[in-house]
């Protein structure tokens, strides 16, 4: 339990001050990132607010004591004050600060949602970068070491076309070759989590390694190949396939 209230903390830090933390292999970082990311943004959207009813009523408040004294200029209306409070408060640099804080979760929660990259904080990121340069630490890109690269945003955008397809599209099966050459050929229309080769999967009383993963057509563009293992014994690794909808199965 500590390492789940703790996981959306540590997520902020770099990848690299992570690997040295003693439970750092003991927290799920993309879970941690979404938490993280999704709760940078809430809280800035809340303090956003707060700054926003917080200035506005001071720069009400200055301008009502300014007009008895005769310090505004004739012909100053209310929505002139409100216009001028609003520009200054948006130019204010607590309001940048603020909004870049939303930006930077929301980029945080896409981007672990959807790509599986576990963005910490810039700030941080900047100062492990300042810390490695004066110690005279190798150091990949910026680019590579925060994260991103061409394939994040390709796969970011794919992500986004897969959330687009039609839900409840039940998975199809295609049975091939004979032991010990038996293979399945599950197509799916969306992607499954953590099925990376060579994972083994259980289904109904067998095991098969996963072999493959590759692309098809629509509607079920995902093909994952698997092996029929001779034998299995079940453990923390292994994925358990059991698909909610019954499964067509199809013919090569």
């Amino acid at each position: 339990m500590l390492i789940y209230l703790l996981g959306p903390l540590l997520a902020l830090f770099p990848r690299r001050w992570r690997k040295l933390l003693p439970a750092g292999s003991a927290v799920e970082w993309r879970r941690a990132t979404v938490l993280s990311g999704f709760g940078e943004a809430v809280i800035a959207f809340i303090a956003l607010m707060y700054w926003y009813s917080y200035y506005m009523a001071v720069m009400a408040d200055h301008g009502l004591d300014a007009a008895p004294t005769g310090k505004l200029p004739s012909g100053v209306t209310d929505h002139g004050i409100g216009f001028a409070a609003l520009l200054i408060w948006a130019t204010h640099p607590l309001t940048w600060l603020i909004a870049y804080a939303g930006v930077e979760g929301s980029v945080r929660f896409l981007g672990a949602a959807f790509t599986e990259t576990d963005l910490g904080i810039l700030p941080l990121f900047l100062l492990d970068k300042i810390i490695g340069k004066f110690s005279g630490r190798s150091e990949p890109s910026l680019a590579k070491a925060a994260g991103y690269s061409q394939a994040n945003f390709s796969s970011f955008f794919g992500a986004i076309r897969e959330k687009a397809l039609v839900k409840g599209l039940p998975d199809e099966l295609c049975f091939s070759g004979s032991v010990p050459d038996e293979l399945l050929e599950i197509r799916a229309c969306r992607r499954k989590a953590d099925w990376n080769p060579p994972r083994t999967v259980r289904f109904q009383d067998s095991y098969y390694r996963l072999e493959a993963l590759s692309g098809g057509s629509a509607p079920r563009p995902f093909r994952y190949t698997l092996r029929k293992l001779p034998a299995g014994v079940m453990g923390r690794t292994v994925l358990v396939y059991s698909p909610g909808d019954a499964p067509v199965l199809a013919k090569r």
